[in-house]
């Protein structure tokens, strides 16, 4: 068996990958195996209208799509209408065009609100996912709406016609599609929220993807780590302390019975879920931060409770966005001689004068071809770190970064 997945995953991966997500089981763990996918280099997409299947599949660029099956309010009936329609007269053109040719008794108005949220119909390009649910101030309905209607009116005055004697009455009554009202699009972080409400993950981004460099840079460690290194800790060190970077996804707000306040969190990487119960002055001082969409840094330890049981206790807490510009002591480069160019320069030059701060830099400069190795330091000028210097280093990757912090 080994041999036979180990061939299986060498010779088909984007098969064979999507056979493991359709049998994943949890959420948790087609959240690690979409990981997983990515570091072997293949894509997973979002569902779409016209190439999904009811589960995980792989479309002709080899790439996997996500399964209309996994939507939450898109029944077996409304997927078996809209694949069995596109198998049968083609890919849908349109909006419109899907509207007029799926079964509007399947493919009801909740299917279709749990399809824009999803990105299923973002191959239609006509139209962004707020268009849909903004309402127009000519007639007070949503887009949504007006597709809806549209549809059916097709649908009457192709029956109608059907049942006469005229064959051509049909093309002599097309109706037009009705105009939709522009909008502005979905911030990204709205656009995530309505993802996540309808396929339970993330899909096309992560709030976390912002802070992929802090991730891999600040000694920070995946949730996944965490809960296994405390299902075996009377092994480890209990006293290890972790850095965490994640989204707080739950927060429960409770009272005991003697009227103290406590909560429960969950704070979600790319790799799991990590659940922190606070009590008393922790609680009082750490909940405000804890706001379900936030993005937070946290340091802590396992505690041995009252039960036996070790649970995440909380040290310090950190909004994200502030990790970069609190805890960066120092910041090393190693790049080749060539790289040195007026552009690097003047960049270094310019970040440094708009972003004074107490960081230094470091450049450590190989010539190979001349045997020469030379470290530049900053010295009396130092800088704060900051998200444009960040993007300027995941501009060059082949940089070999080294972050000094607190």
């Amino acid at each position: 068996m080994a041999y036979q997945t180990a061939y299986l995953k060498a010779h088909y991966p984007s098969e064979f990958m999507a056979a493991v997500l359709n049998n994943a089981g949890s959420l948790d763990k087609i959240t690690f195996y979409m990981e997983e996918c990515k570091s072997m280099g293949i894509k997973v997409l979002g569902p779409d209208i016209n190439e999904s299947q009811k589960g995980f599949a792989v479309n002709n660029k080899g790439e996997i799509r996500f399964g209309l099956g996994g939507l939450k309010g898109v029944g077996e009936a409304a997927i078996e209408s809209i694949i069995t329609e596109r198998s049968k007269n083609g890919l849908f053109e349109s909006v419109f065009d899907m509207i007029k040719r799926v079964n509007q008794r399947s493919v009801n108005k909740k299917t279709l609100e749990s399809l824009v949220y999803a990105g299923a119909l973002d191959c239609f390009s006509e139209l962004h996912r707020a268009q849909y649910f903004y309402t127009s101030p000519e007639d007070n309905s949503t887009g949504l709406e007006k597709i809806i209607r549209y549809g059916q009116v097709c649908q009457n005055v192709s029956e109608s016609s059907a049942n006469t004697l005229f064959g051509n009455l049909s093309e002599s009554m097309q109706v037009p599609p009705p105009k939709i009202a522009t909008c502005d699009p979905w911030p990204l972080i709205v656009q995530l929220d309505f993802e996540k409400e309808v396929t339970g993950i993330f899909l096309s981004g992560h709030p976390l993807d912002n802070y992929r460099f802090e991730m891999e840079n600040y000694g920070i460690a995946q949730i996944s780590f965490l809960n296994e290194y405390s299902e075996n800790i009377e092994n480890n060190n209990a006293n290890a302390v972790f850095r965490v970077m994640g989204l707080v996804s739950d927060a429960q707000h409770r009272i005991s019975k003697n009227g103290n306040r406590y909560g429960s969190f969950t704070i979600e990487d790319y790799s799991g879920k990590l659940n922190i119960t606070l009590f008393s002055e922790d609680y009082l001082k750490f909940s405000p931060i804890l706001q379900i969409g936030s993005t937070v840094f946290l340091t802590g330890f396992f505690k041995k409770r009252f039960n036996g049981e070790y649970s995440f206790t909380i040290s310090s807490l950190l909004l994200a966005e502030s990790v970069k510009k609190n805890l960066t002591k120092k910041v090393s480069l190693k790049l080749p001689a060539a790289d040195i160019t007026d552009e690097l320069v003047q960049f270094i030059q310019k970040n440094f004068r708009q972003n004074r701060g107490n960081t230094s830099l470091t450049l450590n400069i190989n010539d190979e071809k001349e045997g020469i190795q030379i470290e530049l330091y900053s010295t009396t000028l130092g800088f704060e770190m900051n998200s444009e210097f960040i993007s300027f280093l995941i501009a060059h990757p082949f940089w070999r970064v080294k972050v000094i912090y607190n």
